[in-house]
């Protein structure tokens, strides 16, 4: 039988697909109170044509059936709050730790329907922040270096000759070294291979500004890694706020602001050194099971296929 004979039969036929699709309205809101539990996750995420649903996990699950306690079309805190509005107060009230990123309406969300559970912000949503000011850096060092090798081509061209590029010791050439030294700015040098560390000595030794951005950014990762109290972490986090100030780059402190804002959130980590990695796993479920079936054609099937295996 066809795959797609076999999912028309389900949908049609098997499956009470169309019983559950009538308890639905348009602004489609599921809720499971029996999901709930003392630890969860709350994050956001695109199902259809770049429509967003608010998305709430219990942790306890792991990913496994029972882990969806809702899914709520919009990420507006009054159209979320309006909906978890059916899961009973006590139930609300029970919730102690629930992790989120840094959008505003997450945080209201939270304040709202979980008062009593602690807030904690995904440190790697922030240590994403703190290395996006670093690969700011190196982006633009990048554009001046193909701008300079625009420039001197065409000066070359002038004099009717042609322009090459020097290399450096590792044979790169600088609009090639900044390229191709992306990825391993992304990492600790403990997990750099051979050919990257060598491409980072040339990198550090000929743009020292990057250098210092790196060694900064793993500063910041290292707080979270060998910290083990809030109030250690708290301290080492003031160091790196005096080290960035010094450090006169613009992109690691606008970070240092924005990380500056959200610092009470990011320090509740150290309570039970949770993140947002079990919501952001599941994210991609939805996604992976959404490219699965090749798109999402009916949204409500789509919707009542994630329920049965989730919630």
């Amino acid at each position: 039988m066809k795959t797609a004979t076999l999912q028309k039969q389900y949908k049609e036929h098997l499956s009470d697909f169309y019983d559950w699709v009538e308890q639905f309205p348009d602004e489609v809101a599921l809720i499971y109170p029996e999901n709930f539990g003392k630890r969860m996750s709350i994050d956001e995420v695109a199902l259809s044509n770049g429509e967003l649903y608010t998305v709430i996990t219990n942790k306890e699950k792991k990913g496994r059936k029972g882990c969806l306690a809702a899914l709520i079309k919009g990420t507006k805190a009054e159209i979320v709050n309006t909906a978890l509005e059916e899961v009973p107060v006590e139930i609300c009230l029970t919730v102690e730790e629930i992790t989120l990123d840094l959008a505003n309406t997450m945080d209201w969300i939270c304040r709202t329907s979980f008062p009593f559970a602690v807030r904690t912000a995904d440190r790697f949503h922030f240590q994403k922040i703190v290395t996006e000011g670093v690969q700011d850096i190196r982006t633009k060092l990048r554009r001046e270096a193909i701008d300079e090798y625009n420039m001197l081509v065409a000066e070359a061209k002038k004099r009717g000759g042609k322009y090459t590029a020097p290399v450096y010791s590792n044979g790169d050439t600088k609009k090639q070294l900044l390229a191709r030294g992306r990825y391993l700015l992304f990492k600790p040098q403990t997990k750099w291979t051979d050919s990257q560390r060598e491409r980072a000595e040339v990198l550090c030794e000929h743009f020292p500004e990057l250098k210092k951005a790196y060694d900064l950014s793993m500063y910041f990762r290292g707080i979270f890694e060998s910290s083990s109290t809030r109030e250690q972490g708290k301290e080492r986090l003031q160091q790196w706020y005096k080290k960035v100030s010094k450090s006169n780059l613009p992109d690691l402190e606008s970070a240092a602001n924005t990380i500056a804002t959200h610092e009470g959130v990011i320090l509740n980590y150290f309570h039970n050194r949770e993140t947002n990695a079990s919501a952001e796993s599941f994210n991609a479920k939805l996604k992976g099971f959404r490219s699965l079936l090749r798109g999402v054609r009916d949204i409500n099937f789509f919707l009542f296929r994630i329920e049965k295996l989730y919630a």
